[in-house]
């Protein structure tokens, strides 16, 4: 790692919060080492919770993690929040527009926000986010949640990340329940209807409830839940209905087994970013610009690479 920076440990020593925000800083822009050392430090992970919230542009997301962090930091829990906005067309950069309208929670430093730029990152959550709850989790939170962009029924990656998932709806998305993707269906752990109080919120909610009966769910049916976030009502129950899953998942195994997962996808990513970065070594990728100029068969050309980087 860089010297000008003490090491990961040495930061959760010292209670060193802007040491940690210029860490998460480094990891965003790709630091490879410190994502390195991060990993060295596996066996640490564990002690945190990680929470997270997708669902569709405009259901409140941002709200309700504002108001599940109030009520987290009234039963004493940490909280560090990686909110993933999309990023600028022009910078790359994050629009920052979750942690402006997380504001209120500014100054409590038992609350850390993190914005992160989406940088076209497929699934809803950026690149390295995932890395980035580890942070979290050395640094010592109690609690990490995971909003992700609002682009609505392709952000399945979240539950990769995540504990405990939850998917926001609201009332004016009611007709559109019934043709919700069974992928978004299936990473549900707990459905909030958020802005419950809006016109249409007892329709919408029949027609959530009948799609959750129609699916058989091992260990845990997810409930739906209906809240008014601006108000925080319906937040409490909330909490406590992540809190009552938590302990089913520990109970059942499954919690073991999603951090077993998510751990071998870890493995799975590194390894195959160090095959990638050295089968492009030795020229390999000129003999594929080379093959492609010929117009030769591209399984003809990958066979050839394939035997070259096999053979070294």
């Amino acid at each position: 790692m860089n010297n000008k920076y003490p090491s990961v440990t040495e930061l959760v020593a010292s209670d060193d919060v802007r040491g940690f925000a210029r860490l998460l800083s480094r990891l965003e822009n790709g630091d490879e080492a410190l994502r390195d050392s991060v990993n060295r430090d596996y066996e640490k992970l564990g002690k945190s919770y990680r929470i997270g919230v997708t669902g569709p542009p405009g259901a409140g997301k941002s709200s309700l993690v504002t108001m599940m962090t109030k009520r987290l930091r009234e039963l004493n829990r940490t909280v560090g929040i990686i909110a993933v906005d999309p990023s600028s067309p022009f910078s790359g950069g994050a629009l920052l527009g979750d942690r402006i309208r997380m504001q209120i929670l500014g100054g409590d430093r038992g609350v850390f926000i993190r914005s992160m730029a989406s940088r076209g990152a497929s699934g809803g959550l950026a690149h390295g986010v995932d890395v980035a709850a580890d942070l979290f989790d050395l640094f010592g939170y109690d609690v990490v949640i995971l909003e992700t962009v609002g682009v609505g029924q392709s952000e399945l990656e979240v539950a990769r990340c995540a504990d405990t998932t939850l998917v926001v709806v609201v009332p004016q998305s009611g007709d559109s329940i019934q043709g919700m993707k069974s992928g978004l269906m299936e990473i549900a752990d707990v459905f909030v209807m958020n802005k419950s109080d809006a016109d249409g919120a007892e329709r919408a909610t029949q027609q959530l409830n009948s799609a959750i009966s129609l699916k058989m769910w091992d260990h845990w049916t997810p409930p739906l839940l209906n809240t008014v976030a601006t108000e925080n009502k319906g937040i409490v129950e909330l909490i406590e209905t992540i809190d009552r899953h938590r302990v089913v998942l520990g109970e059942c195994g499954e919690l073991k087994h999603r951090r077993d997962s998510r751990y071998a996808r870890r493995l799975r990513a590194l390894l195959t970013e160090r095959i990638e970065r050295e089968l492009w070594s030795d020229g390999r990728d000129a003999a594929l610009l080379e093959g492609i100029a010929a117009r030769r068969e591209p399984q003809e050309i990958i066979e050839e690479l394939y035997r070259s980087f096999r053979g070294n």
